[in-house]
């Protein structure tokens, strides 16, 4: 009797981080506990903090599961970022380009359109960081609802970044892992035209729920008021940085299908300028958004910790699922639980081992990708929009996201399901 009392409490104690992630989840859906209001980052540290003092996962291997390369791209990207705004010429790009909208109607198509692209080639959480002070600025400027601003940018970057084997890391993971020969033109054969096609839903979904917001008028564009050049230089560098390795990146990945340049050395290089020539530099380092690096620190903690437990591994592993619709299905639900990038390192090989067809690869891509658009823990790049977002006073609640992202993702993975199912290749 002992020895299965003694068995019972290790078979238990097994799935506390899977119930410590179960209230994670519930927490950040309805973020506040009496008087209490949390913020995201705050019940990710918690959950982190409370696997690691309940003897989950040792010191040594929360350390170890924290990614420095992930903490390093966000440091370096919010340099940049906080330095685009300080010095006005964020808002200046902005005011040329969005100069071209005349209604709420073109408005949202640019952006979903316009941050859609970038994304593919930038990384998505790189547009994340730089676009959410941006649209929060243009509802502001238009009185458009900064909740469907926000929605737009987050669909926009999630949605835009899946035709691109450089978009996001599990795009990556896929291109580098399942030695495809030429991974820009096979996402771009099996997964451009459905992506197009996502966008323009998103873009009728959120005409749907919004539909006040896009019958304000025309708009009326100000002058755009100029920079101090010895501010924007550095910024202007950072940029130039960043899109010609970004192009570096491009052209290995056509002809060798790898990267030349490692994205954390990308956004340390664009880093560098604001870092050494702006008068501001010490505010810049104190005023990026340290909350999302606590954020994604914890995260990786407690995903690890779940890891451990081989309860999702168990799942995934004991079911059978190798057509397309199964895949995409699989995708956008566990991808909500373990994140997409530990969901892709599972199960890609599961896929290659049963000789897995092109199109199921491209499913597992499209679907962990567009899981990002179901909740707002769905993607890493949502997390740092709402939480660049609340340091300027405004915020997405779990529900006001999964009331547009639950019917989107569903049509959406719709798409990518008939495509890849009676694509002709």
């Amino acid at each position: 009797m002992p020895r299965l009392i003694t068995l019972n409490k290790k078979h238990y104690s097994t799935y506390i981080p899977v119930m410590v992630l179960a209230a994670v989840f519930l927490l950040t859906a309805i973020r506040q506990v009496g008087r209490f209001n949390f913020k995201i980052w705050q019940i990710m540290l918690g959950g982190a903090a409370s696997v690691l003092i309940t003897g989950q996962i040792s010191l040594s291997d929360a350390l170890g599961a924290i990614n420095t390369d992930v903490m390093v791209f966000l440091f370096g990207m919010f340099i940049v970022g906080e330095a685009l705004v300080e010095s006005g010429y964020l808002s200046s790009i902005s005011g040329r380009f969005f100069s071209l909208a005349r209604t709420p109607d073109q408005m949202i198509i640019f952006i979903l359109f316009g941050m859609g692209f970038l994304s593919a080639l930038l990384m998505n959480d790189t547009l994340a960081i730089i676009g959410t002070p941006l649209v929060l600025g243009l509802a502001t400027k238009f009185r458009i609802s900064s909740k469907l601003m926000l929605l737009c940018l987050a669909i926009a970057v999630t949605t835009g970044s899946v035709m691109s084997p450089i978009g996001n890391p599990q795009n990556l993971l896929v291109a580098v892992n399942s030695d495809l020969q030429t991974p820009f033109v096979t996402f771009g054969l099996y997964l451009f035209l459905p992506t197009l096609i996502s966008l323009g839903i998103a873009f009728l979904v959120l005409r749907y729920f919004f539909a006040g917001d896009f019958n304000s008028g025309i708009f009326v564009h100000e002058t755009v008021q100029k920079c101090d050049p010895s501010k924007v230089l550095p910024v202007k560098c950072s940029l130039a940085l960043l899109i010609f390795l970004a192009a570096i990146n491009f052209g290995a990945s056509l002809a060798a299908s790898t990267l030349l340049v490692p994205l954390p050395l990308i956004a340390l290089c664009a880093a560098v300028p604001p870092l050494l020539f702006s008068s501001r530099r010490v505010d810049l380092v104190r005023n990026i958004d340290w909350y999302t690096i606590v954020f994604f620190a914890a995260m990786f903690v407690l995903m690890e910790s779940v890891w451990q437990t081989g309860f999702f591994q168990g799942f995934v592993s004991g079911s059978q699922l190798t057509s397309v619709p199964a895949i995409l299905g699989t995708s956008v639900i566990i991808s909500q639980f373990i994140s997409n990038v530990p969901f892709v390192a599972l199960f890609l090989p599961m896929i290659l081992q049963a000789g897995g067809t092109t199109s199921q690869i491209m499913a597992l891509a499209a679907g962990s990708t567009i899981a990002g658009n179901l909740t707002i823990i769905g993607a890493a790049s949502t997390v740092i929009i709402i939480q660049n977002a609340e340091k300027q006073g405004e915020t997405l609640t779990f529900f006001e996201f999964a009331r547009v992202g639950v019917p989107l993702t569903v049509l959406q993975i719709a798409v990518y399901w008939v495509w890849l199912m009676f694509l002709p290749l």
